[in-house]
């Protein structure tokens, strides 16, 4: 069942999404070479504390982690570690949501380390674009299916691969909510928009394929030919107007 939700929680939706939005700032301050994943998960427990809010994530079906930090080939879901050290040349994704006021906030980037390769930079501006190729979709009387179809459409046109098995969904009280919003599709299809759903958008690409890996420790999945992969994520309120995008800090994208 989708949730709708009303001006005032709306409200509360919005902080927690700052919050998260905060968090995931946190986490870009602290990714240097030489830093371990395990530090970039602290700094954001301590953003998520800070503001009086939890981690979604963490104890999430028994996930071991503040936030998800996967780094070159890991798309998503990995598990930070102190023995896990980032260095020049990678690029590191940070997937983190915060829980406050009854409400659940989520979002995603990939970051680079210093001096990345031409292609693998390629692949996460084409990500990220399209993300906000399916944001341009999220407006009233469209249907989540216009969502996907507009990221898929754009992804492939740049020669990248859509991953289909990981999708992005409803949030709110729940960090799981209705509806699924997948990352491919066809327009026209699946659950129609209205005011006051609020959706985590999030396009995971693959670089060399749309194949994937759950390596040994049950969570992280990785690239099936060990090549990058890129995920980026906002959730936003569909409004009357424009979609709006929730997971900004000061105004402005949490990365800018």
């Amino acid at each position: 069942m989708i949730v709708i939700k009303n001006p005032e929680e709306m409200k509360r939706m919005a902080y927690a999404c700052e919050v998260s939005a905060m968090a995931l700032q946190a986490a870009r301050t602290s990714i240097k070479a030489g830093a371990t994943t395990l530090d970039v998960d602290h700094a954001v427990a301590e953003c998520i504390k800070k503001a009086g809010a939890k981690a979604s994530f963490l104890n999430y079906n028994g996930f071991k982690g503040n936030a998800c930090v996967s780094v070159n080939d890991e798309l998503i879901h990995g598990i930070p570690s102190k023995k896990k050290v980032i260095r020049e040349g990678d690029i590191v994704t940070v997937d983190v949501g915060a829980y406050i006021g009854g409400f659940h906030g989520d979002n995603a980037y990939t970051f680079t380390v210093g001096e990345v390769d031409k292609e693998t930079l390629r692949l996460l501006n084409v990500t990220q674009q399209s993300l906000y190729e399916g944001i341009k979709k999220a407006v009233v009387g469209n249907r989540i299916g216009d969502i996907g179809a507009a990221i898929q459409a754009y992804v492939e046109q740049n020669g990248f691969f859509i991953v289909k098995e990981y999708i992005g969904h409803g949030v709110g009280r729940d960090l799981h909510e209705d509806p699924e919003v997948p990352n491919y599709g066809k327009a026209g299809r699946g659950a129609r928009l209205v005011p006051g759903m609020t959706i985590a958008i999030e396009p995971m690409v693959n670089y060399s394929t749309a194949e994937c890996l759950r390596m040994k420790d049950g969570w992280t999945v990785v690239e099936k030919n060990h090549k990058p992969s890129a995920h980026f994520e906002h959730t936003i309120a569909i409004t009357e107007g424009e979609p709006v995008i929730l997971t900004r800090f000061g105004g402005a994208d949490y990365a800018s």
